[in-house]
């Protein structure tokens, strides 16, 4: 996709919040994702760890958007809210295979595959995606939407609900 200008990421459209700290083990800023983090083999989900939110957080969303995606509004691959704030760091796995490491309450809605999980990287032949992983500060500890909304309700809920915000890009490409 170099030759065309890259789709902006989905909270440059969010009101502006502060920002705070996200890191990964798995994650390093615009570098390559491992296999762990590609669908079409590990496809488990990346370490998460932040800090540094603002005082009034009631609960956390994390979120994994691929902007890039030849689909006029991106993919969606990860969807998780209602993550109590005393959780300040998501395990590998978390959000694949048996769920170690997500947090009792917490809601995960359908990705863009279909499944309520985290799906991997998966672009198509001879492209370079991002991958955008954000963790969001929440101002209550239930967002609002369940188990069956969408993505974009989701996002809709986040917009109006926002403390503060962090992310973590990283890339994957195929020949």
């Amino acid at each position: 996709m170099s030759e065309l200008k890259r789709p902006p990421l989905p909270h440059d459209f969010h009101p502006e919040v502060p920002s705070f700290t996200v890191v990964s083990d798995d994650v390093a800023p615009g570098a390559t994702l491992a296999d762990a983090q590609v669908f079409a083999k590990d496809n488990t989900s990346p370490h998460l760890r932040w800090e540094g939110f603002p005082a009034e957080t009631e609960s956390f969303a994390v979120t994994c958007f691929d902007p890039d995606a030849p689909t006029g509004s991106g993919f969606w691959h990860w969807v998780l809210f209602d993550i109590p704030a005393d959780v300040t760091e998501l395990p590998a796995g978390a959000g694949s295979g048996t769920f170690g490491g997500v947090p009792e309450g917490a809601v995960h809605v359908r990705n863009d595959f279909g499944e309520r999980n985290f799906g991997g990287a998966a672009p198509p032949p001879g492209e370079r995606h991002r991958y955008v992983f954000t963790v969001y500060a929440v101002d209550s500890e239930k967002l609002g939407p369940d188990a069956d909304a969408t993505p974009a309700a989701v996002g809709f809920n986040l917009r109006f609900h926002t403390l503060g915000r962090a992310h973590v890009i990283g890339e994957f490409g195929t020949d």
